[in-house]
């Protein structure tokens, strides 16, 4: 649904996406994952035909971003950090606005504004002002405009960004309930973000693509040993040496936890390392509870790789645009 192949983009001597590729297939949500000012918006800008690549292509749905953006714009839903609102509209004026902008056949407009507004759950301030709506409204309208074509693709850049826990959460339910039926592109720097959402990770750094899988492959890739935890009913120090004392076992460390050992064992990658553990507890009569392996987390693969220098200056970091906050809504804003 989605490909891109060698796109690099240059603002004068500064080149802000270096070389960059990869595809997203139909009903996929994948998160495109970054530091500030690692080159995502600049790419979710060229996807979007916002941008023109300076070298490389990307295409949408089969047509190519710069030899058919028509084609590309009626296939993307494109909610860009600081959504497209004007405050001074109501919002069911402003998603009727938006959907004659889209082309949308006068017949079917006011039934595609009911579906929008159903899937954001915006229909208590439907007939409220935008200025005067909370960022977390602001932002469910930003996605109704986003959603009211009925796209195959939807871009969404820093969709959570500004929002408290409460409003965060509820996105991030809208945006899962979407997978499926729409292919998701998630640009994000909050981790968390991610893991709660995507099925697969993109990250990029300094303008280059460094991963690009699911979260569970890039632990396996990436952890050069494996770690399990333990829940021992033992005496500590015993269990301590004895659990170093098993052959391919490289650490040990051991905590209380309710009365039982909670223990973490770092080891060769050696799939008989497990039994061999099981055999030493149970052999020497202490009670093992539970045995688990323990994956690198997706802030463990970020900090791997993008845990380079600084970019030099004048680089990428400071070559992306920056996306401006909006102001601040007037007094009187909707809450939610």
């Amino acid at each position: 649904m989605i490909k891109v192949e060698g796109v690099t983009k240059r603002y004068g001597p500064a080149t802000a996406v270096k070389n960059v590729s990869f595809n997203v297939e139909r009903g996929e949500i994948v998160g495109f994952l970054g530091p500030n000012g690692a080159g995502k918006t600049t790419t979710m800008r060229i996807l979007t035909g916002f941008l023109p690549p300076t070298e490389g292509t990307a295409a949408v749905g089969g047509y190519d971003v710069q030899k058919d953006p028509i084609e590309v714009k009626k296939r993307i839903g494109y909610l860009p950090e600081t959504p497209p609102l004007y405050p001074e509209m109501e919002v069911v004026d402003y998603l009727r606005f938006v959907a004659r902008l889209k082309g949308i056949e006068a017949g079917v407009i006011e039934r595609r504004i009911d579906s929008a507004i159903e899937r954001t759950a915006v229909g208590g301030v439907k007939d409220k002002l935008i200025g005067k709506l909370s960022k977390g409204y602001r932002q469910r309208v930003g996605l109704a405009q986003a959603l009211i074509h009925g796209p195959d693709v939807l871009v969404l850049d820093e969709p959570t960004s500004g929002l408290d826990p409460k409003q965060i959460i509820e996105v991030r339910e809208l945006i899962r309930s979407l997978a499926g039926e729409h292919t998701i592109i998630l640009s994000t720097h909050i981790l968390s973000e991610v893991s709660s959402t995507c099925g697969r990770v993109i990250i990029i750094n300094e303008g280059r693509i460094e991963a690009n899988d699911t979260p569970q492959n890039l632990t396996a890739q990436l952890q050069g040993a494996q770690a399990l935890q333990l829940e021992i009913d033992g005496p500590e120090d015993e269990v301590l040496r004895r659990l170093r004392d098993v052959p391919g076992v490289n650490a040990v460390s051991c905590e209380n936890g309710g009365g039982r050992l909670i223990c973490r064992v770092e080891a060769e990658k050696d799939a008989d390392i497990p039994r061999r553990l099981a055999e030493t507890v149970v052999n020497l009569g202490w009670g093992l509870y539970a045995m688990q392996s323990l994956g690198l987390s997706l802030e463990d693969i970020f900090l791997k790789l993008t845990a380079h220098d600084e970019a030099p200056a004048g680089g990428e970091a400071a070559a992306e645009p920056e996306t401006a906050e909006p102001a601040a809504a007037p007094a009187g804003e909707e809450s939610e």
